[in-house]
């Protein structure tokens, strides 16, 4: 049976596109692959390979609905290669990478949506038929049209150990998490009051 985005994803992602349930076909697939359920607390990371100024980067909000692994949950990572793709890591499961066919990427660039996009039209400022007819194409196709699954056998990551510990800056009084606490003078200071770039 065919993965489909839950009713409230769209709303989540803020307009109606075909990467966004792309993208939640991407972690579903990764997690069928894995053998794992979504993540609900913090033990399973997504390794987006998108970067900055390109578009279709809306599959990540579907990988973040599908898979638990969120930006706010500190699981979600991007890797800045440009690509569409995601590896999914799970801790003693393993990892799996799923990324997007150059031939279906090809076919779906023949709808009339991605000429509205390129025109710099926003999605939800275009038809909704026009959306509606790469979408419901692009849902009709399998999982073997549209992904390439690549298991990731020497693949290791290690999170950042958190901590609740923190100060309170000396300059504005607001807390910081120690890791980026900065002592200036033997006082604590955020990164801003320190003078520190990120």
């Amino acid at each position: 049976m065919l993965d489909l985005a839950p009713g409230w994803a769209n709303e989540f992602h803020g307009h109606h596109c075909p990467f966004m349930p792309i993208g939640y076909r991407m972690g579903r697939l990764a997690m069928r692959t894995l053998g794992v359920e979504r993540e609900p607390d913090h033990g399973m990371f997504a390794f987006p390979e998108i970067g900055v100024g390109h578009p279709q980067t809306c599959m990540v909000d579907g990988i973040q609905i599908a898979t638990g692994c969120t930006y706010g949950k500190l699981l979600l990572e991007k890797t800045g290669a440009g690509k569409l793709a995601v590896t999914l890591f799970k801790p003693g499961k393993g990892a799996v990478r799923v990324a997007m066919k150059p031939e279906f990427m090809d076919g779906m660039a023949r709808f009339e949506f991605f000429k509205y996009r390129k025109a710099g039209k926003e999605p939800s400022e275009i038809p909704a038929a026009v959306t509606n007819e790469v979408v419901d194409w692009m849902v009709g196709q399998t999982d073997d049209a549209l992904f390439i699954i690549q298991p990731k056998p020497d693949f290791t990551y290690q999170p950042v150990k958190g901590s609740f510990n923190k100060a309170r800056c000396v300059k504005c009084g607001e807390y910081v998490f120690e890791r980026y606490v900065r002592l200036v003078d033997g006082q604590p200071h955020c990164v801003p009051c320190a003078g520190h770039g990120r």
